[in-house]
């Protein structure tokens, strides 16, 4: 028997050794404590915000608020997600628009919720979000900004951002939707950040895939959000056959807008592609100049009355956890997806 020992602690160590590898080259996902295995994601709230400022760009700095009293005032939220046995929380605030990695980085540290910033701009609102510099900046150009905080980190703050985050004001892309369109395929290429593009209807959607096309990007990179906006079943299929992600965010307790979204959630499931699908609210957090950051959405609602509805419609928990834990470790897992030649 003790001649068997040494040969059982080598097959031993080589199944350790084995496990070990195949846990190291696991994807990661990029947060803003650092770089995580998808599997460490858990439950995720694939699009919300923390704080989130509408104002021009030039109102958008951080001293319209304070760091400490934001935390005060957004942790019995966390502390609420904790409750529900969240684990990572995806903020899509973008620069110009409130984005503070640092104070993200906070709650992070205080809750033990994963967090992740995006790099990227937001073309809405007429542009009143953007850099004055745009219209004489190439995508190229944009698209460097933007390499340069997904290596280096968000100014001098060491963090860096888990996806690449841009939206476009309407259907029809403008020129500076092309263009960003364009810089954040760029940098996908160069990062493997996942693309996120606030999109809405399903047309926006479809052009800025032609981009991704000419640039040879496979839309597995692309998360559609908004993606409820789109009326039309035979659009929403059109589009996610293509592969994209498709991001219902816009849970909300209110009946109608609860009972629009379950009944895209059973037709996905009805074509069988529960497995593109991503869910959350897009709630928008604490608003800067608001009485204590205005009237904050909880982040609840989709395991709430949401929940309850759609189990209620034939959903399942299994189709929960995919919706909620399988799809966002594989949409948000850094990974260079180029279109197969």
């Amino acid at each position: 028997m003790s001649a068997l020992r040494p040969r059982f602690t080598l097959f031993a160590c080589v199944i350790l050794i084995v496990l070990s590898s195949c846990r190291n080259n696991e994807p990661k996902v990029v947060t803003v404590t650092g770089e995580i295995p998808v599997s460490a994601m858990g439950l995720t709230l694939s699009h919300e915000h923390v704080l989130f400022n509408v104002a021009p760009i030039d109102s958008t700095r951080s001293n319209l608020y304070n760091r400490d009293s934001v935390i005060d005032r957004m942790m019995p939220f966390f502390q609420e997600l904790k409750s529900h046995k969240v684990q990572t929380f995806v903020d899509g605030t973008p620069e110009f628009m409130g984005r503070d990695p640092q104070l993200l980085a906070e709650i992070s540290r205080k809750t033990g919720i994963h967090i992740l910033t995006g790099t990227g701009w937001y073309s809405v609102d007429g542009g009143i979000h953007l850099p004055k510099e745009i219209g004489d900046m190439s995508a190229e150009e944009i698209a460097l900004i933007w390499i340069g905080e997904a290596k280096n980190g968000i100014g001098n703050t060491g963090i860096k951002p888990g996806f690449i985050n841009i939206a476009i004001d309407k259907s029809e892309l403008t020129e500076n939707d092309k263009k960003l369109v364009a810089a954040a395929c760029i940098a996908h290429l160069e990062t493997g950040l996942p693309i996120f593009s606030r999109t809405g209807p399903a047309l926006g959607a479809i052009l800025q895939l032609k981009i991704l096309e000419k640039y040879g990007v496979d839309p597995s990179a692309f998360i559609w959000s908004h993606a409820m906006e789109e009326n039309s079943k035979g659009k929403v299929l059109a589009v996610v056959e293509k592969g994209v992600w498709v991001l219902l965010d816009g849970v909300l307790p209110d009946m109608n807008a609860e009972v629009r979204i379950s009944g895209m959630v059973q037709y996905l499931k009805m074509i069988r592609r529960l497995d593109r699908v991503l869910l959350s609210h897009d709630a928008s957090g604490y608003q800067p100049g608001a009485p204590r950051g205005g009237n904050i959405r909880p982040y609840t609602e989709v395991f709430g009355a949401f929940r309850l509805l759609l189990l209620s419609e034939g959903i399942s928990h299994e189709d929960l956890d995919m919706m909620m834990v399988k799809n966002p470790a594989s949409a948000f897992a850094v990974k260079v997806r180029k279109v197969s030649k």
